[in-house]
């Protein structure tokens, strides 16, 4: 044999695709799908024919599992036996199944997840109304294939006597495909099968008056009917599952939250230690154990809460952050003619449909057959029996046993069928009694075949039999609902309250971006001092606030970007230490820094605004409100254009003035109320003309004419002046002088751009950094009263060379 005989060249992908072709068509139809007509999976069905063909049925002893699982594997499955096994374990669990279809003795698992025990230590068999899935399978209903060795013979589906892939439902992942169809309650779907066959053109809206949806076997409250109704018109949908609850009322004033049922395919045991983490990590104020009471009596979990505790609100909580509430998404594919399909509910019923028709129509046909060839029989005998005499005598004269079959077809007309049953005729049938029996019987098996032939002549006798008997398993297995379905899904608001016990703290932002919360107690206990802030050499505490836990920072940034924060999330820090970067709270970009911080407690409050101004006069006013976020990363506040930045953001209840103080010495106050409302993204409008080489410096709001306003020069040269010397303009004009520049050879120079600005009503302390990293304290008294067009004194002793770089307001802190 040459080279070229035993190689062929192909393409690798070729291969790949047609190998990886051949495995998906497997996976897919031999695997993880069910049939639209038995709800089954091979491996579920194989068993159940296993167990049938075993003769391990309700009506006898349970059997060890690992004789079934031997016969599965050794019959029908050449796989593992954990596949099998698994198989098994799921079709026992009733937290799973809507209805059981193995009833399992021994130890099948639980809910907590625990593994049910070897096979070796089980037994099983199958239950009553897995019955009714194999029900009438040995009168040719289904068809049969031969098994993976050809030695035996398996069903290729189950008649399945009730639609089981609705009541049971089934999850599955296989290549490019997956499943989930959730279970549903026996009696729903009855009623909507026989709605179905009785009114073929029945809508959605008319099936959903018998389904009302899912009915999951653990119970819990099912949230959102758009969803159930998206998922039963395209096989696609999502609803909410929620665990049912209670607040329970304690002695002493406490009170404890009680969990009865949970949402299907959650873990109990994950989901206690999931609420018991939340208690030891203190995610949340007020509960004080987590108890697991589950039992004989039925699923118990005991939330007990500390007293005067927030129950809604944590209850809230718990639905929101644990598995107490889940998603389920509607998934709704199953083989149609070896197909994969995604099918709404009415697609699924009528497949299912069609398929008892052909079964209850092969069964029809069987037992006609049946019943002619027992009609064909008696009608020889009775023949027979009318001319006994001749009979018998030719019988006697006969050779043999053929001989004599011979003569009675040739002499008597009768069919060799009934000259065997003539021969095998016992003789006390030949009493006058039996003979009356045996006609009675002819006449019952005549009405029987009309009955038969009737069912296969007319559609409607073949419905009504359908729905005869799924009316009885309907009756016999139908179980009241267990999980309730509510139409709107419940948005949960958790109180901030709740999560947070609320603590009056100090939060500082140093001028590196270092951050921390630190308690009222731990500053008082470093000696109630705000410049003994631990900060690292060379930088300085720029924002520090005095704040509450249960509010929130507005945290906005030269570009134009804010960061919702909440105080309880600045991680906690004692005074003397240094914090943390900004950028492990929050995720700013390393070319940004943050302006202004503003607490806010709520959102909602009327009236209530952000005004932004930037460095090159622009002004924009937009509502608190358009700020309120969930998320944590970073948003447009205001639209910045590329050569400006934000210089200060405030939270105004739009009743002030606002003074805008330039570097180059120019000022300008208007009424913040000229300033129109915007929306969140605008980019303002111009608040102050400047010249070209100019740039605002400081935003100060005033109200009335009375305190001053203070101006600091970049060599620390400082002055008030009376605010009612700043008259008001309109928006957008040049403005007026606020403090004049010296210049001249012989001249004391005062400065070249003004480094700060504030309003003052009444005292407080200042701090100059200068760029050499020199700190100078001083408060507004040190500076003088002057007009506004006036050149200052000189209040801090800034170093030839040097010059100021910021400028820091200090708070009066109650320690």
């Amino acid at each position: 044999m040459s080279v070229n005989e035993q190689f062929m060249p192909a393409f690798l992908e070729d291969v790949v695709g047609d190998r990886f072709g051949r495995y998906s068509k497997y996976i897919i139809q031999d695997r993880a799908i069910p049939d639209v007509r038995d709800g089954l999976k091979p491996v579920q069905r194989r068993i159940l024919y296993a167990m049938y063909d075993a003769g391990n049925t309700p009506d006898k002893p349970y059997r060890k599992s690992a004789k079934t699982v031997g016969d599965v594997m050794g019959n029908f499955h050449p796989h593992g036996d954990s596949s099998i096994y698994e198989g098994m374990v799921r079709m026992a669990q009733p937290w799973k199944m809507g209805h059981v279809l193995v009833d399992g003795h021994g130890n099948w698992g639980s809910m907590d997840d625990d593994p049910a025990a070897a096979m070796r230590y089980t037994e099983a068999r199958l239950s009553e109304i897995a019955m009714e899935l194999l029900r009438d399978i040995d009168k040719r209903t289904v068809l049969f294939k031969d098994n993976f060795d050809n030695s035996t013979k398996e069903p290729t589906v189950l008649p399945s006597r009730y639609p089981n892939l609705l009541v049971n439902g089934v999850s599955g992942i296989s290549s490019g495909f997956a499943t989930e169809i959730p279970p549903h309650n026996l009696r729903e779907v009855i009623n909507a099968c026989v709605m179905i066959m009785e009114k073929p053109e029945s809508t959605l809206e008319d099936l959903m008056t018998a389904i009302q949806g899912p009915d999951f076997p653990t119970g819990g409250i099912i949230m959102g009917s758009e969803g159930i109704k998206e998922a039963f018109r395209t096989g696609k949908g999502r609803i909410y599952l929620r665990a049912r609850t209670a607040i329970e009322d304690l002695r002493g004033g406490k009170q404890q939250i009680v969990i009865t049922e949970i949402p299907y395919q959650v873990v109990k045991s994950k989901l206690v230690t999931a609420i018991e983490n939340i208690r030891l990590e203190k995610k949340v104020e007020g509960i004080a154990e987590v108890r697991d009471e589950s039992g004989r009596n039925g699923l118990r979990i005991v939330i007990e809460l500390k007293k005067e505790a927030d129950a809604q609100g944590i209850l809230a909580f718990l639905l929101k952050k644990t598995d107490l509430q889940v998603t389920y998404n509607f998934n709704m594919v199953a083989i149609v003619n070896k197909t994969p399909v995604q099918m709404g509910l009415k697609a699924i019923l009528e497949a299912y449909v069609e398929h008892q028709k052909e079964v209850v129509t092969f069964r029809t046909r069987y037992e006609l057959e049946k019943a002619e060839d027992r009609a064909h029989v008696l009608e020889g005998l009775v023949k027979a029996l009318n001319i006994l005499d001749d009979v018998i005598a030719t019988i006697k004269a006969s050779k043999n046993r053929q001989d004599a079959q011979k003569n009675l077809v040739e002499q008597y007309g009768f069919t060799e069928r009934q000259a065997d049953a003539i021969l095998t005729l016992q003789l006390y049938r030949l009493t006058n009694l039996e003979i009356h029996s045996l006609e009675k019987e002819l006449k019952e098996l005549q009405k029987t075949i009309d009955y038969l032939k009737g069912i296969l002549g007319s559609t409607a006798k073949l419905i009504k039999v359908i729905r005869e008997e799924m009316t009885e398993i309907r009756d016999k297995f139908g179980i009241d609902r267990r999980s309730d379905i509510q139409g709107e899904v419940e948005e949960l608001k958790v109180n901030v309250q709740v999560l947070v016990n609320a603590e009056d703290v100090y939060v500082t932002l140093s001028g590196e971006g270092y951050i921390k919360r630190t308690s009222k107690l731990s500053f008082t206990r470093s000696g109630g001092d705000i410049g003994s802030s631990g900060v690292k050499e060379g930088d300085y505490v720029k924002h520090l606030l005095e704040v509450n836990t249960i509010e929130n920072l507005l945290m906005f940034t030269r570009k134009g970007q804010y960061y919702l924060l909440p105080v309880h999330q600045v991680p906690e820090y004692k005074w003397k230490d240094t914090g943390t970067a900004v950028v492990n709270v929050i995720p700013i970009p390393k070319d940004d820094s943050i302006v202004s911080i503003i607490p806010v407690k709520s959102f909602q409050d009327a009236g209530k605004s952000l005004v932004f101004v930037t460095r090159g006069g622009q002004v924009k006013r937009t509502d608190l409100k358009e700020y309120e976020t969930t998320r944590s990363i970073g948003i447009t506040a205001c639209k910045v254009s590329e050569n400006d930045e934000v210089l200060k953001v405030e939270l105004s209840d739009n009743t002030r003035d606002l003074v805008l103080i330039s570097k180059l010495g120019m000022s300008i106050r208007f009424q913040e109320a000229e300033v129109n409302p915007m929306g969140r993204v605008a980019g303002g409008v111009r608040g102050i003309q400047l010249r070209e080489d100019d740039e605002l410096v400081a935003a100060e709001w005033v109200r009335g004419e009375e305190g001053e306003i203070l101006v600091v020069s970049d060599i620390g040269f400082a002055k008030r002046s009376f605010v009612f010397d700043y008259p008001m303009q309109g928006r957008g004009g040049k403005g007026v002088i606020t403090f004049e520049f010296k210049e001249g050879k012989r001249v004391r120079p005062n400065g070249a751009a003004l480094a700060g600005a504030y309003a003052v009503k009444t005292p407080f302390g200042l701090i100059a950094v200068t760029k050499n990293g020199e700190r100078y304290a001083f408060t507004t008294e040190d500076t003088p009263i002057e007009d506004r067009k006036s050149t200052g004194i000189s209040v801090v002793p800034v170093a030839k060379g040097d010059m100021i770089s910021d400028m820091i307001r200090l708070p009066n802190v109650q320690s």
